[in-house]
Order: C-alpha cells, then structure tokens, then sequence
C-alpha cells in the first residue's frame, strides 16, 4: 500500500498540530512549513502528494505559493486555508490554480473528504502527461479542439467551479462529462440537469429534495439533485435559465455546501463539484438583471469556452465517419460511407446547430439513402428535413377518399406519439402483405431497405 505525503504550511503551531494528529489518523505521512520559504524547500525535496497552505503567512501569502507551485511542481495539488466566509479570497485561490479551499474554523470532516479526494489524483490514471492526448469523447485533430482537451485535463485537476460557454449543439456537456471522467470524482455521479426543462413549481423539490408529505404528490421522501450527486459532479446545463428566486437558493446551496430538503427542518451536507454552461451571454444577462451577480461570479470562477464547429472544418470528416460507425452499430445495419463530394459540402457548411446539426444530417442521410455510399445530394443540408412517405397505397387512397384528412385528434394531442403510431401501422400493413419480406416492403413503402431497418430498430418492431 503506498503512503501519501501531505505539506502543512501554516506559521501557528496549534493549526500545524491539528492538521497533523488528523492526517496520521488516516495513515498518511506529513511535513510541515511555517513559512513559504521552508515550503518551497520541503517541494523541491520531497514531492509530497498534497498542499495544504494557510493564506496568511511570514514572508508571503498562500496564492503566491500556488502560483509558484503551479510553474515548480504542477503535479503536487494544493488547497488552501481561509478566514471563515471569505469567499473572494477563496475564488481568487482557485483562479491562481488551487485544487480546492477550506475554511478556518478547519471542519475536520470537511478536511478529510478534501484530502482524500486530492490524493485520488497522484494515481496513475490521473496523473498528469504532457505529451498525452487522449481524445477520450471530444474527437478532433484541429488546433482548436487540443488546446480544448489541454484545457479539460487542467481543470479536472481542480475543484473549481468551471462555467462553460458555447453556442448551442458545440458539445458542452460532454466537455463537462470529460472533466469529470478525467478528475478525482470519476467513480461517482455524474448528474447532468437542464434547468430550463423543470417547471418552475417543482424546482426547489428537483434540486434540494423533499421529505414525505411536505406538498400534495409528495408520497415519498426524495432526494434531490444535489443529495443524488454526492461525491460527484453536478452538471447545470443553460443555467442563465434558472428564475431569480431559485437563484438565490441556489448560490446558498453551493456557498454552504448543504441543502435543506422541501419540508424539512434539517440540513443535509453535500460534497459536489459544480460545472455549468449556457448558449447565452450570461455577463449580458447579469448587466439587465435578469441574472444575480453574485451566483455568476460563484459559478464563473474559471471560464472555458467550446469551439464552432464552423471554426474547426478539418474535424468534420473524422466527426462524421465516428457518428456514421455509432449509428450503424445503434441499429445494427451495415456502415456507410460519404462521398467526397459530401464531404466537401459539409466541411464547407456553417453548422448553425454546430454538431448537433451535423448528427441529425447524418441520421437522417444514413436512413434515406439507398446504397451505402451517402453522396452530396442525400444530405438536404440547409432544407427542411425530407420525410419519406412510409404510407402505404391503401392508406393513401384512404386519404384521398377523404379529401386528404386523416382522424387527427382534436384537442391537445402527443404529435410524435401520433406519428409514430402512423408509421408503425404502415410498416406493419405493409410487413403483413409481403408476408414479411423486409425487401419487399420497403419497395412497397417506397423507402430503401435500410430506412426499414432504421425505422423497425427505431420503433422496436423488430
């Protein structure tokens, strides 16, 4: 079993004392420092798996022995110590490259989970390479991409809280996902939330929990995002969405580390990193008021912005033939491959939808096309997305006895249940009238075989 090694650097004998009896306790070896002269000393001598720095020392102060750190020993994390409820001290500690901060009085349960988490990054799987790069889920050679994926494996390092800018479609959460694969939480929750698709009612209750009987529906003690991400990583995807009210809940939760559950009268501690990312101008938003400042300079410690599409066109071949391989094998059906004339025509488009866009293309060039080769003109790029009429004859002359009505519902009405159910009565007709040659119903249906394909895995006729 390999022992760690952890430098205590605080300048009173008290603080270095506790700091020692706790990290012994959990088997770990320490040196100490009461100054930032003897600490960069013990750095150079020992390379100890860990930092943790008072803020307030002799000859210097801790975000200048974090910066130092950073350029002489970048695989040695290190947190820092703050005064209680200094969080602008704190943020400037994780902007200068701390892993992560605690606050004085020193919770000792809150130590121990920092420390252990720390230490989890001097394993092999985490420790860093500079001539490694792994593209793990973010696919591309271009310039843009690797300094993305340089700047990924950086900030998996941290605790910091990382927002995380882009347009819609460029790829943001999986950028979130890859912190925290490549991080000290990668075996816990990942919990990835779109805080504009919860009704604003049920927000509090989705977030925090809510304990048995506290509303009406509330038959069970629930949770909560944050409690189900414990340990982990909680991912606040087009958080400029999020209503004022819930905000300000919001800031406190991540300030305190701790949630109070809907009807409860107890608060439960959480230890999550916070990533979030929005398509929209958050900074604008937070100049109209429509955002509190506070949150966004709480969850905005570190900025990363995620490239276009349109501004790395090099990428797109590689991209597509990765997501023509994930479809193929989604539906079991022989790969196809774009002409280069295709290709051409997509590196040369502006991908409004960034990839996104490029899937749906692909998809559904994948389904319509009628060899296994997807040529220019099977692409409809910039158009209206072109649905192949699955009826069949019989169902089509019984819209045309009908003056071309169908039995739509009336009222408010589930439209890609509606369809689906269409489409599923078509396939099935025309199964039954070839006696299920898929062939030959997929002529009957006058869509090729691999669109039968698709549609049947899609809709689960198979």
């Amino acid at each position: 079993m390999t022992t760690h090694t952890v430098l205590i650097v605080d300048d009173e004998p008290d603080i270095r004392d506790l700091l020692e009896i706790t990290l012994s306790r959990m088997g770990i070896n320490t040196l100490t420092a009461p100054d930032v002269g003897t600490a960069r000393t013990l750095l150079q001598e020992h390379s100890p798996q860990l930092c943790l720095t008072d803020m307030n020392l002799p000859d210097g102060n801790g975000i200048e022995l974090v910066q130092w750190i950073q350029q002489h020993a970048p695989a040695t994390p290190v947190a820092v110590i703050t005064a209680y409820g200094n969080m602008e001290t704190a943020i400037e500690s994780l902007k200068a490259g701390a892993f992560d901060f605690v606050s004085k009085p020193v919770e000792l349960p809150r130590l121990r989970e920092l420390v252990s988490s720390a230490l989890k990054l001097s394993e092999p799987a985490l420790a860093p390479d500079t001539t490694d790069d792994e593209p793990g889920l973010l696919l591309g050679n271009s310039q843009e991409i690797k300094r993305l994926r340089n700047q990924v494996r950086k900030l998996a390092r941290s605790q910091a809280p990382v927002f995380i800018s882009g347009e819609s479609g460029s790829g943001k959460e999986l950028v979130a996902r890859m912190i925290h694969l490549q991080g000290p939480r990668r075996d816990a929750p990942f919990v990835a939330v779109n805080c504009g698709a919860i009704p604003s009612e049920l927000m509090e209750s989705e977030f925090f929990g809510h304990k048995k009987g506290s509303f009406t529906g509330a038959t069970d003690n629930k949770d909560g995002l944050f409690r189900s991400a414990d340990g982990g990583t909680l991912f606040l995807d087009e958080v400029a969405d999020l209503p004022l009210a819930m905000q300000v809940k919001l800031l406190r939760a991540i300030q305190e580390k701790a949630v109070r559950p809907v009807g409860e009268t107890k608060e439960f501690p959480v230890d999550i990193r916070v990533l979030s990312a929005t398509h929209k101008d958050l900074p604008a938003l937070v100049q109209n008021g429509d955002f509190r400042q506070d949150l966004f300079y709480r969850i905005n410690v570190i900025e990363l912005a995620v490239p276009a599409l349109r501004d790395r066109p090099d990428d797109v071949k590689l991209l597509a033939n990765h997501i023509l391989g994930r479809i193929a094998r989604e539906y079991e059906c022989e790969p196809a491959t774009l002409t280069a004339e295709a290709i051409a025509r997509l590196q040369a488009y502006n991908f409004p939808g960034n990839v996104r866009e490029l899937e749906n293309i692909l998809e559904r060039a994948f389904t319509l096309c009628d060899a296994e080769l997807i040529g220019e003109n099977d692409l409809h790029m910039g158009n209206a997305p072109i649905i192949a009429d699955s009826r069949s004859s019989a169902d089509a002359d019984e819209a045309r006895n009908n003056g071309g009505a169908s039995n739509v519902p009336e009222g408010e009405m589930d439209l890609e249940g509606y369809l689906e159910t269409i489409e599923r009565t078509a396939i099935e007709k025309a199964l039954e009238a070839t006696r299920w040659n898929k062939t030959a119903a997929a002529k009957r249906l006058g869509i090729s075989f691999r669109a039968l394909r698709y549609r049947l895995k899609k809709l689960g006729m198979e």
